[in-house]
């Protein structure tokens, strides 16, 4: 009994279950620590980070710097001509345009148009339209000027050679002269008619007296009639005052005509009605002052005072109507654009 008791006691005091049990490690903190030791064991990973330096090139090349000029070039004759658009009229973009067109006859053909075709199309000093009443007269011009027959001159106009000094010029008869001026003429009167109408059919005021304008062609001019009827008068009853529609028909008139070198008559009729005995007045004195009257409208609407032919009043005896010799048409102003006169 006492060695039992003995072996008892020895194996309480045996620490196989106590403190040894206590101190024992978890199997996750060995397998770390494990691990640990394993990669302390590796040697170190060393990463090298290389940097190329490139000097300037790489960010400061020459390139760039031309496709920037191209840019700003560009960009500065954009807005260049969006200036130029906004700040010009009309007529001074025409002028631009015309900078830029070739001049020479040799470069384009007369009445082709150059430079610029869009919005800064103008009218280039080539250009018949340019001139509307010179282009036939520049060719009158060329033919009717005597021709030396001694060759080629000098700067000075004389001729080269000596015996042909003197020279002989080819001229035109004096009825060949008076032809082609007619031509040129009647080329011109088809032009003023057409710009006649045209532009009272953009005046609405004007356009109401399209009716009251004829233009008839006659052996020594182009005749323009400006005629009353029952709803219209130019001029108030037995008065030369004329009318603010009537002044401005005949200022568009004058308009036309102040670039023509033609001489120019006006004529005042009036209709068969006479005035009363004891006015001190008659339908010839009226026609003629009626006529002054319109002259001095030409003359206010740019018609210099040299172009005018003739001023008369022939009253009532070159009548519209000649059958109804009281017809309201009958009262009427005539201005009748002559035919140059070639010596």
């Amino acid at each position: 009994m006492a060695d039992e008791e003995k072996k008892e006691a020895e194996a309480a005091q045996t620490p196989e279950n106590g403190e040894a049990a206590a101190t024992e490690t978890p199997p996750a903190e060995a397998a770390e620590g494990d691990a640990a030791a394993a990669q302390a064991a590796l040697p170190p990973i060393i990463v090298i980070k290389k940097v190329i330096d490139e000097g300037h090139g790489g960010a400061h090349g020459g390139a760039w710097k031309i496709a920037l000029a191209d840019m700003m070039t560009a960009m500065m004759a954009f807005f260049l001509l969006m200036w130029l658009l906004g700040s010009t009229n009309e007529d001074q973009r025409k002028s631009i345009a015309d900078y830029f067109r070739p001049t020479s006859h040799s470069q384009v053909s007369l009445g082709q148009t150059a430079g610029s075709s869009g919005l800064l199309g103008g009218t280039s000093i080539i250009d018949p339209e340019g001139f509307k009443f010179t282009a036939k007269q520049t060719a009158l011009l060329e033919r009717v000027t005597p021709r030396s027959e001694a060759g080629p001159s000098t700067s000075d106009g004389s001729s080269q050679d000596p015996k042909n000094r003197e020279g002989k010029s080819e001229d035109l008869s004096k009825e060949e002269k008076k032809k082609v001026a007619a031509e040129v003429d009647k080329e011109n009167f088809d032009k003023l008619e057409k710009e006649i109408k045209e532009n009272m059919k953009e005046n609405k005021q004007l356009a109401k007296l399209k009716d009251q304008v004829t233009f008839t062609r006659e052996a020594d001019g182009l005749r323009i009639d400006i005629i009353d009827k029952a709803d219209f008068s130019m001029f108030p009853l037995g008065s030369d005052r004329l009318e603010g529609r009537a002044a401005a028909l005949i200022r568009e008139v004058a308009k036309s005509l102040k670039d023509m070198p033609n001489k120019v008559a006006v004529t005042g009729h009036t209709d068969s009605v006479s005035f009363a005995p004891d006015s001190g007045k008659n339908n010839w004195s009226l026609s003629a002052e009626r006529a002054e009257a319109t002259r001095k409208i030409l003359e206010s609407g740019g018609l210099s005072d040299k172009r005018f032919a003739k001023i008369e009043g022939v009253a009532d005896t070159m009548p519209f109507n000649p059958k109804d010799r009281a017809d309201p048409r009958n009262r009427r102003m005539s201005v009748k654009v002559l035919y140059q006169n070639v010596n």
